[in-house]
């Protein structure tokens, strides 16, 4: 057998391109970084942590503001809140006793803007 060809893969060959494939192996990510990434990704695939994402887009919030927009418990967006700080993708500081939460940083909106703008162009 060829050193090209795989045996019982689905494919004849292991790849087309060799060029393309060398170059693509070489920008890969390392493990760590495409597990961050999908964790991210999952963390964001929850509506209620995607809605406050998208609420502090627009406005640094309280946690009671928030209930108020979201329509949940005050318990309820506090622990979305945690799973958010916990994945870095929001932070707080604190004034007196009231602490207002905010995107950790511009890539979280572009993020998000970049995938509002792929769905509402499907709709």
């Amino acid at each position: 057998m060829s050193k090209n060809k795989k045996k019982n893969s689905g494919c004849e060959i292991n790849y087309v391109n060799k060029k393309s494939v060398n170059r693509v192996n070489k920008s890969m990510k390392n493990q760590e970084v495409i597990v961050k990434l999908a964790e991210t990704f999952k963390v964001l695939g929850d509506p209620t942590r995607t809605k406050i994402v998208y609420a502090l887009s627009k406005e640094e919030l309280c946690v009671c503001d928030l209930t108020s927009i979201m329509g949940i418990s005050q318990s309820g967006v506090s622990h979305q809140l945690r799973v958010l700080r916990n994945m870095d993708l929001v932070k707080y500081r604190r004034e007196g006793r009231v602490a207002y939460y905010s995107l950790n940083d511009e890539h979280i909106a572009n993020l998000l803007e970049e995938g509002l703008e792929h769905v509402e162009e499907k709709l």
